[in-house]
Protein backbone atom coordinates (compact mmCIF):
# COMPACT_ATOMS: atom_id res chain seq x y z
CA UNK A 1 0.00 0.00 0.00
CA UNK A 2 2.96 2.52 1.14
CA UNK A 3 4.44 1.83 -2.43
CA UNK A 4 1.46 2.29 -4.30
CA UNK A 5 0.50 6.16 -2.06
CA UNK A 6 4.61 6.84 -3.65
CA UNK A 7 3.72 6.17 -6.92
CA UNK A 8 0.74 8.35 -6.83
CA UNK A 9 2.29 11.37 -4.83
CA UNK A 10 5.25 10.95 -7.82
CA UNK A 11 2.99 10.76 -10.74
CA UNK A 12 0.98 13.91 -9.23
CA UNK A 13 4.31 15.66 -8.14
CA UNK A 14 5.39 14.83 -12.44
CA UNK A 15 1.85 16.73 -13.27
CA UNK A 16 2.73 19.73 -11.28
CA UNK A 17 5.69 19.92 -12.64
CA UNK A 18 4.30 19.73 -16.70
CA UNK A 19 2.35 22.76 -15.61
CA UNK A 20 5.88 24.78 -15.63
CA UNK A 21 7.02 23.00 -18.83
CA UNK A 22 7.94 25.05 -21.63
CA UNK A 23 6.66 21.72 -23.93
CA UNK A 24 3.05 22.80 -24.62
CA UNK A 25 1.43 19.71 -25.03
CA UNK A 26 2.75 18.87 -21.57
CA UNK A 27 1.22 21.48 -19.89
CA UNK A 28 -1.64 21.24 -21.98
CA UNK A 29 -1.68 17.49 -20.76
CA UNK A 30 -1.48 18.59 -16.94
CA UNK A 31 -3.53 21.40 -17.19
CA UNK A 32 -6.24 18.77 -18.17
CA UNK A 33 -5.19 16.63 -14.77
CA UNK A 34 -5.71 19.53 -12.63
CA UNK A 35 -8.83 17.23 -11.23
CA UNK A 36 -6.57 14.82 -9.95
CA UNK A 37 -3.60 17.09 -8.60
CA UNK A 38 -6.30 18.90 -6.64
CA UNK A 39 -7.10 15.78 -4.89
CA UNK A 40 -4.44 14.88 -4.61
CA UNK A 41 -3.09 17.72 -2.83
CA UNK A 42 -5.91 17.85 -0.73
CA UNK A 43 -8.35 21.39 -0.21
CA UNK A 44 -6.25 23.73 1.48
CA UNK A 45 -3.41 23.08 -0.40
CA UNK A 46 -5.25 23.50 -3.56
CA UNK A 47 -6.47 27.01 -2.15
CA UNK A 48 -3.37 28.09 -1.05
CA UNK A 49 -1.38 26.52 -3.62
CA UNK A 50 -2.39 25.34 -6.80
CA UNK A 51 -5.13 28.24 -7.29
CA UNK A 52 -2.60 31.12 -6.56
CA UNK A 53 -0.11 28.91 -9.20
CA UNK A 54 -3.04 28.98 -11.60
CA UNK A 55 -3.77 32.95 -10.87
CA UNK A 56 -0.07 33.99 -11.59
CA UNK A 57 0.48 31.82 -14.47
CA UNK A 58 1.06 34.12 -17.65
CA UNK A 59 0.84 31.33 -19.95
CA UNK A 60 0.15 32.72 -23.56
CA UNK A 61 -1.41 29.56 -25.38
CA UNK A 62 -5.07 30.18 -25.99
CA UNK A 63 -5.26 26.26 -26.11
CA UNK A 64 -4.16 26.03 -22.39
CA UNK A 65 -6.02 29.22 -21.56
CA UNK A 66 -9.13 27.51 -22.59
CA UNK A 67 -8.32 24.28 -20.45
CA UNK A 68 -7.62 26.24 -17.42
CA UNK A 69 -10.49 27.50 -18.23
CA UNK A 70 -12.73 24.82 -18.51
CA UNK A 71 -10.90 22.86 -15.85
CA UNK A 72 -11.76 25.72 -13.23
CA UNK A 73 -15.52 24.85 -13.13
CA UNK A 74 -14.39 21.27 -12.48
CA UNK A 75 -12.72 22.13 -9.07
CA UNK A 76 -15.54 23.31 -7.26
CA UNK A 77 -15.95 20.40 -5.44
CA UNK A 78 -12.19 19.88 -5.06
CA UNK A 79 -11.40 23.40 -3.00
CA UNK A 80 -13.42 22.45 0.26
CA UNK A 81 -17.46 23.53 -0.38
CA UNK A 82 -19.29 26.28 -1.10
CA UNK A 83 -17.67 28.97 1.69
CA UNK A 84 -14.06 28.30 -0.04
CA UNK A 85 -14.99 28.44 -3.56
CA UNK A 86 -14.85 31.86 -4.32
CA UNK A 87 -11.17 31.58 -4.47
CA UNK A 88 -11.69 30.27 -7.86
CA UNK A 89 -12.72 33.61 -8.93
CA UNK A 90 -9.63 35.23 -9.05
CA UNK A 91 -8.32 32.94 -12.03
CA UNK A 92 -11.23 33.08 -13.84
CA UNK A 93 -11.50 37.02 -13.44
CA UNK A 94 -8.19 37.21 -15.82
CA UNK A 95 -9.03 34.51 -18.37
CA UNK A 96 -12.36 36.43 -18.59
CA UNK A 97 -10.02 39.85 -19.87
CA UNK A 98 -7.57 37.83 -22.86
CA UNK A 99 -8.61 39.04 -26.05
CA UNK A 100 -9.19 35.03 -27.33
CA UNK A 101 -13.05 34.72 -27.07
CA UNK A 102 -13.52 31.32 -26.89
CA UNK A 103 -11.34 31.72 -23.68
CA UNK A 104 -13.37 34.31 -22.14
CA UNK A 105 -16.75 32.38 -22.62
CA UNK A 106 -15.46 29.47 -21.42
CA UNK A 107 -14.01 31.53 -18.45
CA UNK A 108 -17.55 33.36 -17.67
CA UNK A 109 -19.20 29.59 -17.97
CA UNK A 110 -17.07 28.67 -15.43
CA UNK A 111 -17.11 31.86 -13.06
CA UNK A 112 -21.33 31.38 -13.32
CA UNK A 113 -21.05 27.52 -12.32
CA UNK A 114 -19.01 28.90 -9.23
CA UNK A 115 -21.41 31.48 -8.40
CA UNK A 116 -24.42 29.04 -8.39
CA UNK A 117 -22.43 26.70 -6.40
CA UNK A 118 -21.62 29.57 -3.82
CA UNK A 119 -23.52 30.99 -0.97
CA UNK A 120 -25.92 34.54 -0.95
CA UNK A 121 -22.91 36.03 1.24
CA UNK A 122 -20.35 34.78 -0.77
CA UNK A 123 -22.18 36.45 -3.55
CA UNK A 124 -22.52 39.64 -2.06
CA UNK A 125 -18.87 39.35 -1.12
CA UNK A 126 -16.83 38.30 -3.27
CA UNK A 127 -18.85 37.70 -7.34
CA UNK A 128 -20.32 40.99 -7.33
CA UNK A 129 -17.29 42.69 -6.45
CA UNK A 130 -15.53 40.43 -8.73
CA UNK A 131 -18.05 41.35 -11.48
CA UNK A 132 -18.21 44.63 -10.86
CA UNK A 133 -14.50 45.39 -11.29
CA UNK A 134 -14.55 43.25 -14.77
CA UNK A 135 -17.86 46.22 -15.86
CA UNK A 136 -15.54 48.89 -14.99
CA UNK A 137 -12.21 47.70 -16.79
CA UNK A 138 -10.48 49.88 -19.03
CA UNK A 139 -10.74 46.84 -21.88
CA UNK A 140 -13.58 46.38 -23.55
CA UNK A 141 -13.01 42.42 -22.99
CA UNK A 142 -13.68 42.67 -19.63
CA UNK A 143 -16.65 44.60 -20.14
CA UNK A 144 -18.20 41.76 -22.23
CA UNK A 145 -17.30 39.28 -20.05
CA UNK A 146 -19.52 40.97 -16.96
CA UNK A 147 -22.82 41.09 -19.24
CA UNK A 148 -22.63 37.52 -18.91
CA UNK A 149 -22.19 37.12 -15.28
CA UNK A 150 -24.85 39.98 -14.34
CA UNK A 151 -27.85 37.47 -14.02
CA UNK A 152 -25.99 34.47 -12.12
CA UNK A 153 -25.25 37.71 -9.46
CA UNK A 154 -28.52 38.98 -9.59
CA UNK A 155 -30.25 35.81 -8.39
CA UNK A 156 -27.77 35.13 -5.96
CA UNK A 157 -27.92 38.06 -4.35
CA UNK A 158 -30.32 37.81 -1.48
CA UNK A 159 -33.61 39.93 -2.10
CA UNK A 160 -32.82 41.78 1.37
CA UNK A 161 -29.83 43.03 -0.34
CA UNK A 162 -31.92 45.85 -2.30
CA UNK A 163 -29.31 48.08 -2.75
CA UNK A 164 -26.79 45.21 -4.42
CA UNK A 165 -29.43 44.53 -6.81
CA UNK A 166 -30.17 48.03 -7.64
CA UNK A 167 -26.37 48.61 -8.46
CA UNK A 168 -26.30 45.74 -10.24
CA UNK A 169 -29.00 46.76 -12.48
CA UNK A 170 -27.29 50.31 -12.88
CA UNK A 171 -24.40 47.91 -13.85
CA UNK A 172 -26.08 46.88 -16.58
CA UNK A 173 -27.55 49.98 -17.59
CA UNK A 174 -24.08 51.10 -17.89
CA UNK A 175 -23.23 47.78 -20.24
CA UNK A 176 -26.29 48.49 -22.37
CA UNK A 177 -24.98 52.19 -23.20
CA UNK A 178 -21.61 51.25 -23.83
CA UNK A 179 -19.46 52.88 -26.00
CA UNK A 180 -17.85 49.83 -27.37
CA UNK A 181 -20.67 48.50 -30.11
CA UNK A 182 -18.97 44.81 -28.75
CA UNK A 183 -20.46 45.24 -25.49
CA UNK A 184 -23.61 46.77 -26.13
CA UNK A 185 -23.94 43.80 -28.33
CA UNK A 186 -23.03 41.56 -25.31
CA UNK A 187 -25.21 43.58 -23.20
CA UNK A 188 -28.00 42.60 -25.88
CA UNK A 189 -27.36 39.06 -26.15
CA UNK A 190 -27.67 38.92 -22.22
CA UNK A 191 -30.55 40.68 -21.46
CA UNK A 192 -33.48 38.14 -21.59
CA UNK A 193 -31.18 36.12 -18.97
CA UNK A 194 -31.31 38.94 -17.10
CA UNK A 195 -34.56 39.96 -17.37
CA UNK A 196 -35.49 36.12 -16.22
CA UNK A 197 -33.92 36.45 -12.58
CA UNK A 198 -35.35 40.41 -12.27
CA UNK A 199 -38.65 41.10 -10.38
CA UNK A 200 -41.44 42.04 -12.63
CA UNK A 201 -41.97 45.62 -11.33
CA UNK A 202 -38.18 45.53 -12.68
CA UNK A 203 -38.73 43.90 -16.06
CA UNK A 204 -41.52 46.30 -16.39
CA UNK A 205 -39.38 49.62 -15.64
CA UNK A 206 -35.92 49.50 -16.04
CA UNK A 207 -35.29 46.35 -18.22
CA UNK A 208 -37.98 47.11 -20.76
CA UNK A 209 -36.09 50.95 -21.20
CA UNK A 210 -33.13 48.88 -21.66
CA UNK A 211 -34.46 47.13 -24.31
CA UNK A 212 -36.16 50.03 -25.80
CA UNK A 213 -32.48 51.73 -25.86
CA UNK A 214 -30.89 48.47 -27.13
CA UNK A 215 -33.48 48.07 -30.73
CA UNK A 216 -32.98 51.29 -31.84
CA UNK A 217 -28.89 51.57 -31.69
CA UNK A 218 -27.43 52.44 -34.77
CA UNK A 219 -25.63 49.33 -35.25
CA UNK A 220 -27.19 46.38 -36.92
CA UNK A 221 -25.20 43.72 -35.27
CA UNK A 222 -26.65 45.04 -31.39
CA UNK A 223 -30.15 45.51 -33.12
CA UNK A 224 -30.12 42.17 -34.30
CA UNK A 225 -29.19 40.63 -31.02
CA UNK A 226 -31.96 42.48 -29.40
CA UNK A 227 -34.43 40.43 -31.58
CA UNK A 228 -33.97 37.33 -29.70
CA UNK A 229 -34.38 39.34 -26.67
CA UNK A 230 -38.49 39.48 -28.02
CA UNK A 231 -39.58 36.67 -27.33
CA UNK A 232 -37.71 36.36 -24.13
CA UNK A 233 -39.47 39.41 -22.75
CA UNK A 234 -42.81 38.57 -24.28
CA UNK A 235 -42.53 35.61 -21.61
CA UNK A 236 -42.08 37.75 -19.19
CA UNK A 237 -44.39 40.46 -19.60
CA UNK A 238 -48.05 40.53 -19.20
CA UNK A 239 -50.12 39.78 -22.29
CA UNK A 240 -51.16 42.99 -22.41
CA UNK A 241 -48.25 44.63 -21.78
CA UNK A 242 -46.46 42.28 -24.31
CA UNK A 243 -49.05 43.53 -27.11
CA UNK A 244 -48.13 46.79 -25.97
CA UNK A 245 -44.02 46.69 -26.13
CA UNK A 246 -43.12 43.82 -28.01
CA UNK A 247 -45.11 43.80 -30.47
CA UNK A 248 -44.70 46.88 -32.15
CA UNK A 249 -40.96 46.59 -31.84
CA UNK A 250 -41.25 43.06 -34.16
CA UNK A 251 -43.21 44.38 -36.50
CA UNK A 252 -40.71 47.22 -36.62
CA UNK A 253 -37.68 44.78 -37.09
CA UNK A 254 -39.67 42.73 -39.47
CA UNK A 255 -39.25 46.13 -41.43
CA UNK A 256 -35.73 46.74 -40.91
CA UNK A 257 -33.19 48.04 -43.16
CA UNK A 258 -30.78 45.98 -42.22
CA UNK A 259 -31.31 42.43 -43.94
CA UNK A 260 -29.66 40.84 -41.37
CA UNK A 261 -31.91 42.21 -38.43
CA UNK A 262 -34.80 40.98 -40.54
CA UNK A 263 -33.17 37.44 -41.11
CA UNK A 264 -32.85 36.95 -36.99
CA UNK A 265 -36.58 38.05 -37.26
CA UNK A 266 -37.46 35.44 -39.24
CA UNK A 267 -35.99 32.87 -37.47
CA UNK A 268 -37.17 33.89 -33.59
CA UNK A 269 -40.88 35.30 -34.90
CA UNK A 270 -42.45 31.82 -34.34
CA UNK A 271 -41.05 32.18 -30.70
CA UNK A 272 -42.62 35.27 -30.36
CA UNK A 273 -45.76 34.17 -31.31
CA UNK A 274 -46.35 30.76 -29.35
CA UNK A 275 -45.92 33.65 -26.32
CA UNK A 276 -48.27 35.74 -27.49
CA UNK A 277 -50.97 33.37 -28.73
CA UNK A 278 -52.56 32.27 -31.87
CA UNK A 279 -55.22 35.04 -31.63
CA UNK A 280 -52.42 37.54 -31.77
CA UNK A 281 -50.48 35.85 -33.90
CA UNK A 282 -53.40 36.01 -36.69
CA UNK A 283 -53.99 39.58 -36.22
CA UNK A 284 -50.71 41.24 -35.31
CA UNK A 285 -48.03 39.46 -36.70
CA UNK A 286 -49.22 37.17 -39.48
CA UNK A 287 -48.76 40.19 -41.69
CA UNK A 288 -44.80 40.82 -40.64
CA UNK A 289 -44.54 36.99 -41.29
CA UNK A 290 -46.27 37.41 -45.18
CA UNK A 291 -43.51 40.41 -45.69
CA UNK A 292 -40.89 38.29 -44.91
CA UNK A 293 -41.66 35.60 -47.29
CA UNK A 294 -41.54 37.97 -49.88
CA UNK A 295 -38.15 39.94 -48.59
CA UNK A 296 -35.86 40.83 -51.24
CA UNK A 297 -32.84 39.15 -49.59
CA UNK A 298 -33.06 35.06 -50.43
CA UNK A 299 -31.50 34.80 -46.94
CA UNK A 300 -34.45 36.11 -45.14
CA UNK A 301 -36.73 33.71 -47.79
CA UNK A 302 -34.83 30.91 -46.50
CA UNK A 303 -35.58 31.30 -42.93
CA UNK A 304 -39.07 32.41 -43.09
CA UNK A 305 -39.66 29.06 -45.74
CA UNK A 306 -38.24 27.18 -42.94
CA UNK A 307 -40.80 27.57 -40.60
CA UNK A 308 -43.71 28.11 -42.61
CA UNK A 309 -45.46 24.34 -41.47
CA UNK A 310 -44.84 25.66 -37.52
CA UNK A 311 -46.34 29.27 -38.71
CA UNK A 312 -49.07 27.74 -40.87
CA UNK A 313 -50.20 24.92 -37.60
CA UNK A 314 -50.42 28.01 -35.07
CA UNK A 315 -52.59 30.76 -37.24
CA UNK A 316 -55.15 28.04 -38.33
CA UNK A 317 -55.91 26.96 -41.88
CA UNK A 318 -58.33 30.20 -42.74
CA UNK A 319 -55.73 32.69 -41.87
CA UNK A 320 -53.52 30.57 -43.24
CA UNK A 321 -55.05 29.92 -46.64
CA UNK A 322 -55.67 33.72 -47.58
CA UNK A 323 -51.92 35.02 -45.99
CA UNK A 324 -49.74 32.45 -46.63
CA UNK A 325 -50.62 29.64 -49.13
CA UNK A 326 -50.40 32.70 -52.24
CA UNK A 327 -46.51 33.61 -51.19
CA UNK A 328 -46.04 29.99 -51.13
CA UNK A 329 -46.76 29.45 -54.58
CA UNK A 330 -44.50 32.12 -55.50
CA UNK A 331 -41.84 30.50 -53.48
CA UNK A 332 -42.34 27.48 -55.32
CA UNK A 333 -40.74 28.99 -58.28
CA UNK A 334 -38.29 31.10 -56.57
CA UNK A 335 -35.28 32.51 -58.46
CA UNK A 336 -33.03 31.33 -55.42
CA UNK A 337 -32.97 27.44 -55.37
CA UNK A 338 -31.92 27.60 -51.52
CA UNK A 339 -34.98 28.90 -50.73
CA UNK A 340 -37.21 26.36 -52.52
CA UNK A 341 -34.57 23.79 -51.19
CA UNK A 342 -35.73 25.44 -47.66
CA UNK A 343 -39.81 25.53 -48.74
CA UNK A 344 -39.44 21.94 -49.84
CA UNK A 345 -38.27 20.71 -46.80
CA UNK A 346 -40.85 21.82 -44.70
CA UNK A 347 -43.91 22.53 -47.19
CA UNK A 348 -45.35 19.04 -46.62
CA UNK A 349 -45.95 19.64 -42.89
CA UNK A 350 -48.97 22.00 -44.44
CA UNK A 351 -50.69 19.16 -45.58
CA UNK A 352 -52.35 18.08 -41.82
CA UNK A 353 -53.54 21.61 -41.05
CA UNK A 354 -54.97 22.74 -44.07
CA UNK A 355 -57.06 19.08 -44.52
CA UNK A 356 -57.55 17.05 -47.45
CA UNK A 357 -59.63 19.71 -49.69
CA UNK A 358 -57.30 22.60 -49.52
CA UNK A 359 -54.19 20.32 -49.71
CA UNK A 360 -55.63 18.64 -53.02
CA UNK A 361 -56.87 22.04 -54.47
CA UNK A 362 -54.10 24.47 -53.24
CA UNK A 363 -50.56 22.67 -52.53
CA UNK A 364 -51.03 19.68 -54.83
CA UNK A 365 -49.78 21.93 -57.79
CA UNK A 366 -47.24 23.24 -55.18
CA UNK A 367 -45.72 20.02 -54.80
CA UNK A 368 -46.13 18.85 -58.39
CA UNK A 369 -43.94 21.98 -58.96
CA UNK A 370 -41.60 21.29 -56.78
CA UNK A 371 -40.76 17.44 -57.60
CA UNK A 372 -40.28 18.76 -61.14
CA UNK A 373 -37.54 21.34 -59.91
CA UNK A 374 -34.05 21.26 -61.82
CA UNK A 375 -32.25 21.67 -58.33
CA UNK A 376 -31.93 17.78 -56.53
CA UNK A 377 -32.09 18.84 -53.19
CA UNK A 378 -35.60 20.17 -54.12
CA UNK A 379 -36.70 16.89 -55.14
CA UNK A 380 -35.24 15.04 -52.50
CA UNK A 381 -36.88 17.29 -49.57
CA UNK A 382 -40.07 16.73 -51.32
CA UNK A 383 -39.79 12.76 -51.60
CA UNK A 384 -38.57 12.40 -47.98
CA UNK A 385 -41.24 13.66 -46.41
CA UNK A 386 -43.91 12.02 -48.81
CA UNK A 387 -45.42 10.45 -45.16
CA UNK A 388 -47.02 13.77 -43.78
CA UNK A 389 -48.53 13.82 -47.20
CA UNK A 390 -49.69 10.49 -47.45
CA UNK A 391 -51.49 10.37 -43.81
CA UNK A 392 -53.99 13.33 -45.43
CA UNK A 393 -54.69 12.51 -48.84
CA UNK A 394 -52.81 9.72 -49.76
CA UNK A 395 -49.47 9.36 -52.45
CA UNK A 396 -51.61 8.17 -55.73
CA UNK A 397 -51.92 11.78 -57.04
CA UNK A 398 -48.38 12.30 -56.68
CA UNK A 399 -47.00 8.85 -58.34
CA UNK A 400 -47.28 10.13 -61.87
CA UNK A 401 -44.66 12.70 -60.97
CA UNK A 402 -43.39 10.63 -58.20
CA UNK A 403 -41.48 8.18 -60.50
CA UNK A 404 -39.63 10.72 -63.19
CA UNK A 405 -38.60 12.45 -60.27
CA UNK A 406 -37.09 9.55 -58.71
CA UNK A 407 -35.32 7.82 -61.63
CA UNK A 408 -33.96 11.64 -62.50
CA UNK A 409 -32.55 11.28 -58.88
CA UNK A 410 -31.25 7.91 -59.26
CA UNK A 411 -29.37 8.80 -62.45
CA UNK A 412 -28.20 11.58 -60.90
CA UNK A 413 -24.07 13.17 -61.40
CA UNK A 414 -23.59 13.51 -57.80
CA UNK A 415 -23.50 10.27 -56.21
CA UNK A 416 -24.76 11.82 -52.43
CA UNK A 417 -27.50 12.63 -54.57
CA UNK A 418 -27.85 9.01 -55.17
CA UNK A 419 -27.34 7.74 -52.16
CA UNK A 420 -29.87 9.79 -50.21
CA UNK A 421 -32.23 8.97 -52.48
CA UNK A 422 -31.49 4.81 -52.41
CA UNK A 423 -32.32 5.38 -48.38
CA UNK A 424 -35.80 6.71 -48.97
CA UNK A 425 -36.86 3.77 -51.44
CA UNK A 426 -37.76 1.43 -48.71
CA UNK A 427 -39.86 4.30 -46.69
CA UNK A 428 -41.61 4.93 -50.05
CA UNK A 429 -42.03 1.24 -50.68
CA UNK A 430 -43.92 0.44 -47.28
CA UNK A 431 -45.98 3.47 -48.02
CA UNK A 432 -47.24 2.82 -51.39
CA UNK A 433 -46.76 -1.04 -52.20
CA UNK A 434 -45.53 -3.60 -54.74
CA UNK A 435 -47.35 -1.68 -57.22
CA UNK A 436 -45.60 1.18 -56.83
CA UNK A 437 -42.08 -0.47 -57.19
CA UNK A 438 -43.83 -2.27 -60.30
CA UNK A 439 -45.08 1.11 -61.92
CA UNK A 440 -44.00 1.26 -65.40
CA UNK A 441 -42.67 3.70 -67.55
CA UNK A 442 -42.95 4.55 -70.87
CA UNK A 443 -41.74 0.97 -73.19
CA UNK A 444 -40.48 -0.28 -70.13
CA UNK A 445 -41.62 -4.55 -70.12
CA UNK A 446 -40.90 -4.22 -66.50
CA UNK A 447 -40.91 -2.30 -62.91
CA UNK A 448 -38.85 0.83 -63.63
CA UNK A 449 -38.01 1.04 -59.90
CA UNK A 450 -37.67 -1.94 -59.42
CA UNK A 451 -34.77 -2.22 -62.18
CA UNK A 452 -32.90 0.88 -60.70
CA UNK A 453 -32.72 -0.50 -57.21
CA UNK A 454 -31.02 -3.58 -58.92
CA UNK A 455 -28.93 -1.43 -61.47
CA UNK A 456 -27.50 0.75 -58.03
CA UNK A 457 -25.56 -2.84 -57.44
CA UNK A 458 -23.43 -2.26 -60.43
CA UNK A 459 -22.91 1.80 -59.48
CA UNK A 460 -19.65 2.97 -59.77
CA UNK A 461 -18.70 4.24 -56.44
CA UNK A 462 -18.60 1.65 -53.77
CA UNK A 463 -21.32 3.75 -51.25
CA UNK A 464 -23.89 3.44 -53.76
CA UNK A 465 -23.49 -0.22 -53.98
CA UNK A 466 -23.19 -0.69 -50.44
CA UNK A 467 -26.94 1.01 -49.81
CA UNK A 468 -28.43 -0.86 -52.78
CA UNK A 469 -27.69 -4.21 -51.16
CA UNK A 470 -29.07 -2.87 -47.62
CA UNK A 471 -31.45 -1.09 -49.79
CA UNK A 472 -32.71 -4.65 -51.29
CA UNK A 473 -32.97 -6.27 -47.78
CA UNK A 474 -34.54 -3.86 -46.31
CA UNK A 475 -37.10 -4.33 -49.24
CA UNK A 476 -37.43 -7.69 -48.56
CA UNK A 477 -38.00 -7.24 -44.77
CA UNK A 478 -41.18 -5.18 -46.09
CA UNK A 479 -42.59 -7.42 -48.67
CA UNK A 480 -41.45 -11.07 -47.94
CA UNK A 481 -39.31 -14.25 -48.49
CA UNK A 482 -41.63 -14.86 -50.87
CA UNK A 483 -41.55 -11.53 -53.18
CA UNK A 484 -37.92 -11.50 -52.71
CA UNK A 485 -37.95 -15.21 -54.57
CA UNK A 486 -39.88 -14.10 -57.52
CA UNK A 487 -38.64 -10.43 -58.19
CA UNK A 488 -35.07 -10.04 -56.96
CA UNK A 489 -33.37 -12.97 -56.05
CA UNK A 490 -32.88 -14.27 -60.16
CA UNK A 491 -32.10 -10.83 -61.06
CA UNK A 492 -29.51 -10.18 -58.23
CA UNK A 493 -28.20 -14.17 -59.19
CA UNK A 494 -28.08 -12.89 -62.79
CA UNK A 495 -25.44 -10.42 -61.60
CA UNK A 496 -22.91 -12.81 -60.64
CA UNK A 497 -21.43 -13.33 -64.27
CA UNK A 498 -20.17 -9.78 -63.99
CA UNK A 499 -17.28 -9.19 -65.24
CA UNK A 500 -16.01 -6.93 -63.37
CA UNK A 501 -14.80 -8.47 -59.91
CA UNK A 502 -15.92 -5.31 -57.86
CA UNK A 503 -19.23 -5.75 -58.88
CA UNK A 504 -19.80 -9.85 -58.20
CA UNK A 505 -18.07 -8.53 -54.78
CA UNK A 506 -21.34 -6.19 -54.60
CA UNK A 507 -23.64 -9.18 -54.97
CA UNK A 508 -22.34 -11.56 -52.11
CA UNK A 509 -22.91 -8.47 -50.19
CA UNK A 510 -26.52 -8.23 -51.17
CA UNK A 511 -26.99 -11.85 -51.08
CA UNK A 512 -25.47 -12.18 -47.99
CA UNK A 513 -27.84 -9.48 -46.25
CA UNK A 514 -30.54 -11.10 -47.99
CA UNK A 515 -30.02 -14.64 -46.74
CA UNK A 516 -30.81 -12.96 -43.00
CA UNK A 517 -34.12 -11.63 -44.57
CA UNK A 518 -35.68 -14.70 -46.68
CA UNK A 519 -36.04 -17.57 -43.94
CA UNK A 520 -33.27 -20.29 -43.71
CA UNK A 521 -35.50 -22.10 -45.92
CA UNK A 522 -34.71 -19.89 -49.05
CA UNK A 523 -30.79 -18.98 -48.03
CA UNK A 524 -30.21 -22.55 -48.47
CA UNK A 525 -32.49 -23.39 -51.34
CA UNK A 526 -30.99 -20.23 -53.61
CA UNK A 527 -28.18 -18.09 -51.51
CA UNK A 528 -25.77 -21.10 -50.29
CA UNK A 529 -25.42 -22.78 -53.57
CA UNK A 530 -24.47 -19.31 -55.09
CA UNK A 531 -22.00 -18.31 -52.62
CA UNK A 532 -20.72 -22.00 -52.59
CA UNK A 533 -19.72 -21.25 -56.40
CA UNK A 534 -17.84 -18.17 -55.76
CA UNK A 535 -15.79 -19.74 -53.15
CA UNK A 536 -14.32 -20.48 -56.82
CA UNK A 537 -13.90 -17.13 -58.24
CA UNK A 538 -10.77 -16.34 -59.67
CA UNK A 539 -10.44 -13.10 -57.87
CA UNK A 540 -8.78 -13.14 -54.66
CA UNK A 541 -11.04 -10.42 -53.77
CA UNK A 542 -14.37 -12.44 -54.23
CA UNK A 543 -13.17 -14.97 -52.67
CA UNK A 544 -12.36 -13.65 -49.56
CA UNK A 545 -15.60 -11.56 -49.46
CA UNK A 546 -16.99 -14.81 -49.93
CA UNK A 547 -15.29 -16.03 -46.37
CA UNK A 548 -16.67 -13.38 -44.82
CA UNK A 549 -20.07 -13.84 -45.82
CA UNK A 550 -20.20 -17.37 -45.05
CA UNK A 551 -19.87 -16.45 -41.34
CA UNK A 552 -22.23 -13.65 -41.53
CA UNK A 553 -24.77 -15.78 -42.92
CA UNK A 554 -24.11 -18.60 -40.01
CA UNK A 555 -25.77 -16.10 -37.39
CA UNK A 556 -29.11 -16.62 -39.41
CA UNK A 557 -28.93 -21.27 -39.85
CA UNK A 558 -29.47 -23.48 -37.50
CA UNK A 559 -26.57 -25.41 -35.55
CA UNK A 560 -27.07 -28.10 -38.07
CA UNK A 561 -26.69 -26.31 -41.28
CA UNK A 562 -23.51 -24.57 -40.03
CA UNK A 563 -21.75 -27.55 -39.15
CA UNK A 564 -22.71 -29.50 -41.97
CA UNK A 565 -22.87 -26.76 -44.77
CA UNK A 566 -21.01 -23.71 -43.71
CA UNK A 567 -18.10 -25.26 -41.98
CA UNK A 568 -16.85 -27.28 -44.57
CA UNK A 569 -16.79 -24.29 -47.30
CA UNK A 570 -14.69 -22.63 -44.76
CA UNK A 571 -12.44 -25.28 -44.40
CA UNK A 572 -11.57 -25.31 -47.84
CA UNK A 573 -11.52 -22.02 -48.17
CA UNK A 574 -8.50 -21.53 -45.08
CA UNK A 575 -6.29 -23.88 -47.59
CA UNK A 576 -6.59 -21.28 -50.23
CA UNK A 577 -3.08 -20.11 -51.44
CA UNK A 578 -4.46 -16.15 -51.06
CA UNK A 579 -3.79 -14.67 -47.42
CA UNK A 580 -6.46 -12.85 -47.03
CA UNK A 581 -8.74 -15.13 -47.99
CA UNK A 582 -7.46 -17.70 -45.41
CA UNK A 583 -7.80 -14.82 -42.96
CA UNK A 584 -11.36 -13.76 -43.26
CA UNK A 585 -12.12 -17.91 -43.27
CA UNK A 586 -9.99 -18.14 -39.80
CA UNK A 587 -11.99 -15.45 -38.63
CA UNK A 588 -15.72 -16.83 -40.19
CA UNK A 589 -15.06 -20.47 -38.99
CA UNK A 590 -14.74 -18.54 -35.18
CA UNK A 591 -18.30 -17.61 -35.25
CA UNK A 592 -19.06 -20.52 -36.51
CA UNK A 593 -17.23 -22.75 -33.73
CA UNK A 594 -19.08 -19.64 -30.92
CA UNK A 595 -22.42 -20.12 -32.34
CA UNK A 596 -22.27 -24.11 -32.18
CA UNK A 597 -20.61 -23.94 -28.71
CA UNK A 598 -23.74 -21.56 -27.56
Amino acid sequence: MASDNSEDLFSVAMLIDELKNENVQLRLNSIRRLTTIASALGAERTRSELVPFLTDSNDDEDECLLAIAEEMGNLISKVGGPEHVHCLLAPLENLSTVEETVVREKAVESACKVGAAMTSEGITAHFVPALQRLASGDWFTARISSCGMVAVAYEGCPASEAETRSQLRMTYSKLCADETPMVRRAAAQHLGKFAAVCEPENVKGEIMQLFQQLVQDEQDSVRLLAVEDCAALGKLLPREECVAEIVPTVKKFAADKSWRVRYMVAQQLYSLCESVGADLARTELLQSYEQLLMDNEAEVRIASAGNVAAFVQLVGAAAAGAKIVPRVKDLAADQSQHVRAALASCIMGLAPTMGKDQTIDQLLPVFLTLLKDEFPDVRLNIISKLDQVNQVIGVDLLSQELLPAIKDLAEDIHWRVRLAIIEYIPLLASQMGTAFLFQKGEGDKGGELNALCLQWLGDRVHSIREAAAVNLQKLTEVFGAEWACANILPRVMELMSNNHYLYRTTVVRAMTLLASAVGQEVAMRDIMPALKESTKDKVPNVRFAVAKALGEVAAALDPSVVEGEIKPALLELQQDQDVDVRFYAGQSLQLCDAKLSA
